[in-house]
């Protein structure tokens, strides 16, 4: 025993290192499995107490920690701006619909023209973080609606998938979260969402298997409740996209 009564076997961090080993396996069968907690992205409720500028000081200087424990040397020409290069992309860019200031502001127009069939979005491209390993998840959503009367204009169907994808993100949470925006936003259940994406925990670590890739599906409405829809959908999908 030590002399403050740590056994000799305990870690520093007051662990065992079988409870380490445990806590370890424990954690990557959870990332492996992708497992999510709810619906909604877990966020405290100080989550933006401080402002963009105070976040990226602070992920700046933790960064820098990373990298001085990974052995870097930050005097480099070439690496003395990561630590702040990272603090903004993680802020303004990839992270930034964590904040609910930036969802986008879709107004409805009026469907003047009585379009009453479905209307498909599709190969939208969809730049995500895996909440599990923060490593990307890249590939493409397909959006449909049938009107209820009113319309959205075509690029905020794009603006509201890029939203949900720019935080730490489950696939599966982040299909869902974009068809109940689109339900709410067009005051519609008549909402499609595919998403087909490769994740790259998967394809950089643990199996590396690069080949494969995640579909996720959410039916709503006539798409779920109609076959004809359905498959109508899902025929527009599969079909080649129009070349410019």
């Amino acid at each position: 025993m030590k002399p403050n009564g740590t056994s000799l076997n305990t870690r520093s961090n007051g662990h065992h290192p079988a409870y380490d080993l445990l806590h370890d396996v424990t954690v990557d069968e959870m990332g492996d499995d992708h497992v999510a907690s709810s619906i909604e992205t877990p966020l405290r409720d100080d989550a933006f107490d401080l402002s963009d500028e105070a976040k990226m000081d602070l992920i700046e200087g933790h960064f820098r920690h990373i990298m001085n424990i990974l052995g870097l040397d930050l005097t480099d020409d070439s690496l003395k701006g990561t630590p702040r290069r990272v603090a903004k992309m993680y802020v303004k860019e990839i992270f930034s619909g964590l904040n609910p200031a930036k969802k986008p502001q879709a107004a409805l127009f009026e469907n003047k023209y009585q379009y009453n069939e479905m209307l498909v979005e599709k190969g939208i491209t969809v730049h995500s973080h895996c909440e599990h390993h923060f490593v990307p998840i890249i590939g493409r959503a397909h959006v449909a609606y049938i009107s209820s009367g009113k319309v959205i204009g075509l690029s905020k169907l794009n603006r509201i998938v890029q939203y949900f994808a720019k935080r730490p993100q489950v696939q599966e949470r982040l299909t869902v979260q974009i068809a109940n925006e689109l339900k709410a936003v067009l005051e519609t259940e008549d909402v499609a969402v595919v998403i087909d994406a490769r994740h790259l925990c998967v394809s950089m670590r643990g199996v590396q298997d690069v080949n494969s890739s995640t579909v996720t599906v959410h039916y709503g409405g006539k798409f779920k409740s109609d076959e004809a829809t359905r498959q109508e959908f899902l025929r527009h999908v599969s079909e080649p996209t129009a070349a410019l």
